[in-house]
Parts: C-alpha cells; sequence; structure tokens
C-alpha cells in the first residue's frame, strides 16, 4: 500500500513548465548593464541593490513576464557556495527569435555596435531558416533567427 501511495505522488507532482528569470553571471555588471540597456535597447531600472555586498543585480524586462538579470559571477558564487569556474560559450545559447531575414541582419549589427564579438555571421540554415550568433562582454552565446515556423508574434 505505501509502495502505491509513493509512486502515485511521484506522478502527480511535477514542476510547472515555466522559467521566469534567467540570471546571466558577469565580470562587469556596468558594462553589462551598457551593452544590453544601451546597446541592445532592452529596458531596465538600471543597477539595484548595491547597497548590499553581494546585491547589486540589473533585471531586463523581455516578454511574457520573462526577466533576464544580470548579476556578478562573484555574487553567484557568494550566494551558491561554489568557486568560482571557468565558463564556457557552449554550455547554453540563449534564442533570439524575429520576424525575417533583415532583422536578424539588424539585430546582428546592432550586438556588434554594442560591443558583441560576431562569432558566426548570419547565413541561409540548412533547416529553412537563417540565423547568426554573437557572444556578449561575458562570452554568453545568443543566435539571433528567422524561422519560419516560429515567428514571434509579438
Amino acid at each position: 500500500m505505501r509502495a502505491n501511495f509513493v509512486q502515485t505522488y511521484k506522478i502527480k507532482k511535477k514542476m510547472k513548465p515555466s522559467i521566469s528569470v534567467i540570471t546571466l553571471g558577469v565580470s562587469d555588471l556596468e558594462k553589462a548593464v551598457e551593452f544590453y540597456r544601451d546597446g541592445l535597447g532592452l529596458p531596465t531600472q538600471g543597477i539595484i541593490g548595491k547597497e548590499f555586498e553581494f546585491g547589486a543585480v540589473a533585471f531586463f524586462n523581455l516578454q511574457s513576464g520573462l526577466k533576464l538579470a544580470l548579476w556578478p559571477r562573484k555574487s553567484i558564487a557568494n550566494d551558491t557556495g561554489l568557486a568560482d569556474q571557468n565558463i564556457s560559450a557552449l554550455e547554453f545559447t540563449i534564442g533570439h527569435n524575429v520576424v525575417n531575414k533583415k532583422e536578424v541582419d539588424e539585430v546582428m549589427e546592432m550586438a556588434k555596435k554594442a560591443g558583441a564579438k560576431i562569432v558566426k555571421p548570419a547565413i541561409d540554415t540548412f533547416w529553412g531558416g537563417y540565423a547568426g550568433y554573437f557572444q556578449d562582454l561575458d562570452g554568453h552565446l545568443w543566435e539571433v533567427v528567422y524561422n519560419p515556423e516560429l515567428i514571434p508574434t509579438d
């Protein structure tokens, strides 16, 4: 009887499939905020929490209530108890879908002017889209993509 209850409980309890904040660890919070706010035009209230030793953070409003947070790596290390580690741009990518090829080129150029490193200029893809990659000031990898199957609606 108990095994059946435990099995039933495990099946019913699930994590909700939602993400509310994506936090990027950065080495220089001021420069990272300038890149995202001034270079890419993302809306933010600026850096908050400066009065706390490891509290300075910046939030950017994205679509559907999603937020992008920039937090110094040393603060993340302090909060988690993990040692600061070597980073790899290949751990994950952030996808930014746009409505057409021209917009891909515009966003890539905007990122370049803001100081991003263009990793792969935008080209036609084998699957019928158009995409390129850039790295922000801390090496986070962004894919700017026109995918005819995933055109944003807002």
